[in-house]
């Protein structure tokens, strides 16, 4: 191996030697014709001058051209291996991610690793467009919604037969249908802020037990007008958290258990330490929430009863933000529920 390694370098050098022996010879003999047909040349000095920086250019020229020629054809070669895979490329550029490789999906194959590679981000780029549409589509349905009732009762309005109590019946409408809107752009601002991680996150040690307490007390007219017998087990717990984030948190999930639970029925609501960590779970004896619901029920604009939340106003919002913010705390929301059998809504906080 190492003779055949000398051997080739040898017969590198001399096929170098004869190239540029070759090159400032067939100068040396141009320049020879052009003084003669001139019928003038040169000094001596001035002449192998020329003939040597002739010959460099010449040298460099051929150079420059072999490699061009034979660049070409290995880029060539290599397009023809890779030019389904940039092509595809190029199409996920354009917006289009229904592009797939499976072709080229060959095991053990550095091309076919690179087209599995590809055809992951088609799919993740084509699963977070869906996402979006899917999200425009339910804003716009969100806010066409309140607005539609807006427009309908400000041109009742306009009958000038209506009763004073019809009049104030339709503007104590249309300024609920406003607050609505208002909500909704109150939600989207602060998902998109926790989204993108510019919520202003600001823990400081406080009673946790007291600010659920404060809250169950600032709903206790919609679960006794509905006799709902609020069962609390509370704990003494201080927290080291952003109090104002989690107030939504806690806000959520009694007012969504308040709403959902017949009257006459019970919401149980428990907070205490588990192993370095801090519980709350919120039960409650509503109609419950089917397992195919469950998965979803934290995605933005989900509503396991869409007829129902519309009816109280609901946005479909609150449970995502939730999330959000229980994630933000390093923690972990959860639920568990059967038809029928009412909701169970857990929050996992790390504290000691």
């Amino acid at each position: 191996m190492k003779m055949k390694s000398i051997v080739a370098g040898a017969a590198g050098i001399v096929t170098g030697l004869i190239f540029l022996t070759a090159v400032f010879s067939a100068t040396f003999f141009l320049t020879a014709l052009v003084y003669r047909n001139a019928g003038r040349s040169p000094g001596p000095l001035a002449a192998q001058l020329i003939n040597s920086l002739l010959g460099l250019f010449f040298v460099f020229l051929i150079l420059s051209g072999l490699g061009f020629i034979f660049g070409s054809r290995k880029a060539s070669k290599r397009r023809g291996m890779f030019g389904p895979i940039i092509e595809a490329l190029e199409k996920i550029a354009k917006g289009d991610f229904s592009v797939r490789l499976d072709n080229y999906l060959r095991a053990g194959d550095p091309v076919g690793a690179l087209a599995r590679s590809v055809n992951e981000m088609a799919a993740g780029l084509s699963q977070m467009e869906a996402m979006r549409q899917e999200f425009v589509a339910n804003v716009s349905h969100e806010i066409q919604s309140p607005l539609t009732s807006i427009r309908g009762f400000a041109r009742a309005l306009q009958d000038e037969g209506l009763s004073p109590e019809e009049r104030f019946h339709y503007l104590d409408i249309i300024e609920t249908e406003s607050m609505r809107l208002s909500r909704l752009s109150d939600n989207l601002l602060e998902l998109a802020s926790l989204e993108l991680e510019n919520v202003r996150f600001e823990p400081k040690p406080y009673r946790l037990d007291q600010q659920i307490r404060n809250l169950i007390l600032a709903c206790e007219p919609q679960w006794a007008d509905k006799g709902i017998d609020m069962d609390i087990s509370v704990e003494e717990v201080s927290l080291t958290a952003d109090e104002d984030l989690l107030s939504h948190v806690w806000g959520n999930l009694i007012s969504n258990s308040i709403k959902f639970t017949p009257e006459g029925g019970r919401v149980f609501v428990n907070l205490h330490r588990q192993e370095g960590h801090v519980q709350f779970r919120i039960e409650d004896s509503g109609p419950g929430i089917s397992e195919a619901d469950q998965a979803r029920i934290f995605e933005r604009f989900f509503k396991a009863d869409k007829s129902r939340n519309r009816s109280r106003g609901g946005s479909g919002l609150g449970l995502a933000i939730a999330k959000k913010i229980v994630e933000l705390h390093q923690g972990a929301i959860s639920v568990q529920s059967e038809l029928g059998a009412g909701a169970t809504f857990t929050v996992l906080l790390p504290g000691k």
